[in-house]
């Protein structure tokens, strides 16, 4: 075993060492806010009453408590540091890789050419998202515990019992609980029964144990039934949430061209890994039937020969079966989202294309006859190739101008690229770059919510008030995000308070607050407008509320004005005390005050 360990080793360091560079990376825009740095929750770090969060919340479109539970537990060790959030996700990656070492060793016996699909799963740019992309922890642990299933059920199948289909179950149901990628599982055991596991009657491996097919079917029973579970779930949560896309906007037979071409895209991708972006628009009916036409082509082909050489090399069947089955639940046959493909869809799925490479090359080079050396070689340049394809991809996912701004330039029309590059830029402070971008997604996707909100930011910060209001009623029009539609009732709300139509704005902040009880900025609205309507009860109990969710002066300083409204001088003295404090530069408030102790 000394030979094994060391190359498991080998592989982790070889980990460790590629992705060292996106340590040095920040977050980014693009649900790293969701996920980490704007989630209350997850900031909070581990406790019982968010770990209790974790399992009813379908924030993100998603039941996936395991993800979260993760991301706390970096919260809790790291705070909002990324480096450390990057660490873990290069540790499981490299835990991965191993685990599929010693899983492919364990069942096929060939050390070199199960190494090798471990070092291609390691090296491949394509699984660099994964990776790099701290929101898609879910990815990677998903496929972590699908390994330790696939490990497990290898054992089970040696000599079956209860007590070892256990553990088979248990870590496909946690799996599912990290992301439900691997629910097509129970199928992908079938196919690995036939190779290389051997069960199948008519290939037997030295053993009188023996199922029949039905048998092997009937034996999955309990895991088709988490699969069926996870899938009923994520549909529904889907398309509560409305991340399933509408049939008038990606009708099924766009979905199905998309699908078959995607298919063929990334096995051409894989074979060469250039022009990678962190989002590929969906194509939607722009697709060419020539196109469409090639990559069915290419599936029946490939089809046949793994069919028709199965006796011969039944890693063909079995690799290209897990392909296929493995990318069903991500080619958008169902579309979340309005991606045509993605890198990560390709982390699990891939695994079957790295056996067929890996086998066939052998097998392959064992007919040419080619020496031991060259072999070695060969494969050396490979895997070189694609580290270093992937340490440039790594680079790439250094910030989110980097990030997006390469998308942009290996896409076309890419209106998520365009608004988190203009996102980027008002970070960075050039919010006067940033508004082409926002126009141009806008443009690009015209029911793309966030691009019309941010659009109505810098519109309103530059006092074109009238085509803010329109972007803002655009965004409430498309939004399905709770957070977003808030934020757009609560600036329509301050928008309108400018124009001096004081019912509209208060309508406004009370539908932000229908969103959001506790949305602070909502509360302050309302209450200021409830002031100068002479409402001053309602005032006083919203801006309490407001100035004690969090420090904000301007909530202090209007319930002081409130209070000193009703002649409560000692309270509002108390409320513009509390508004210096937070801000001692507000003049207002320091007239205020003094003038209520000159009355003293």
């Amino acid at each position: 075993m000394r030979l094994p360990a060391a190359i498991a080793a080998l592989l982790f360091v070889g980990v460790l060492t590629l992705y060292l560079p996106a340590l040095n990376s920040t977050f980014v825009n693009y649900d790293d806010p969701a996920y980490v740095t704007k989630n209350p929750q997850v900031l909070q770090g581990l406790s019982w009453s968010n770990v209790d969060w974790a399992f009813k919340t379908t924030m993100e479109a998603n039941w996936h408590p395991v993800t979260w539970i993760s991301h706390m537990a970096d919260a809790q060790m790291f705070g909002a540091n990324p480096r450390g959030h990057h660490a873990v996700n290069i540790f499981v990656h490299a835990l991965n890789v191993v685990l599929l070492f010693f899983v492919l060793f364990n069942v096929t016996g060939s050390l070199p050419r199960s190494a090798l699909v471990a070092a291609l799963f390691a090296f491949h740019p394509l699984n660099v998202e994964c990776v790099a992309w701290i929101a898609e922890r879910k990815s990677l642990l998903s496929m972590f515990f699908f390994l330790v299933a696939l490990g497990t059920y290898g054992w089970y199948a040696e000599r079956r019992s209860v007590v070892r289909y256990l553990p088979v179950a248990l870590a496909f149901a946690v799996g599912l609980a990290a992301k439900p990628m691997i629910v097509t599982l129970p199928i992908l055991f079938l196919v690995w029964d036939y190779w290389p596991l051997e069960r199948y009657p008519s290939e037997p491996k030295n053993s009188t144990d023996r199922p029949g097919i039905l048998a092997l079917v009937a034996e999955k029973i309990p895991l088709f039934a988490l699969s069926a579970a996870s899938s009923g779930i994520t549909l529904y949560v889907q398309r509560a949430s409305g991340a399933l896309g509408r049939a008038d906007v990606l009708p099924v037979a766009w979905r199905i061209k998309n699908a078959l071409y995607s298919y063929g895209m990334y096995i051409v991708k894989g074979l060469w890994p250039a022009g990678l972006a962190v989002f590929y628009p969906h194509p939607e009916g722009s697709l060419t039937l020539w196109k469409v036409a090639a990559a069915g082509l290419l599936i029946v082909v490939i089809s046949a020969l793994a069919y028709g050489y199965r006796k011969e090399h039944p890693y063909l069947l079995t690799g290209w079966l897990w392909y296929l089955l493995a990318m069903l639940p991500m080619i958008g046959l169902v579309q979340a989202g309005r991606q045509g493909m993605a890198d990560r869809y390709a982390y699990l799925p891939f695994v079957g294309l790295f056996i067929i490479a890996v086998w066939g090359c052998a097998d392959l080079f064992a007919y040419l006859n080619l020496s031991v050396l060259a072999r070695r070689a060969i494969a050396a340049t490979a895997l070189v190739l694609y580290a270093s394809m992937a340490f440039l991809q790594i680079s790439y996912w250094h910030d989110s101008y980097t990030l997006f701004s390469h998308a942009l330039a290996v896409t076309q029309r890419n209106g998520i690229a365009e608004d988190n590059v203009g996102a980027a830029l008002v970070e960075m402070g050039r919010p006067d770059l940033a508004m082409p971008h926002f126009e141009a997604a806008a443009e690009f996707v015209p029911q793309l919510a966030t691009a019309h909100y941010n659009l109505g930011v810098l519109q309103q910060q530059q006092r074109h008030l009238d085509v803010a209001r329109q972007e803002y009623e655009l965004t409430l029009k498309y939004s399905g995000d709770p957070i977003e539609i808030a934020q757009a009732h609560s600036n329509l709300g301050f928008l309108l308070m400018e124009v001096n139509d004081l019912r509209g704005a208060g309508q406004e902040f009370t539908s932000a607050l229908q969103v959001n009880p506790n949305k602070q900025n909502s509360l302050l609205g309302r209450g200021m407008i409830e002031y100068r309507q002479g409402n001053l009860d309602a005032a006083v109990s919203d801006l309490s509320r407001a100035s004690q969710i969090g420090p904000l002066p301007q909530a202090h300083f209007w319930l002081g004005k409130s209070l000193e409204a009703k002649g409560e001088s000692q309270a509002a003295i108390t409320a513009y005390e509390a508004a210096l404090q937070l801000n001692p530069g507000m003049v207002e408030a320091e007239q205020r005050l003094e003038a209520l102790r000159g009355r003293q």
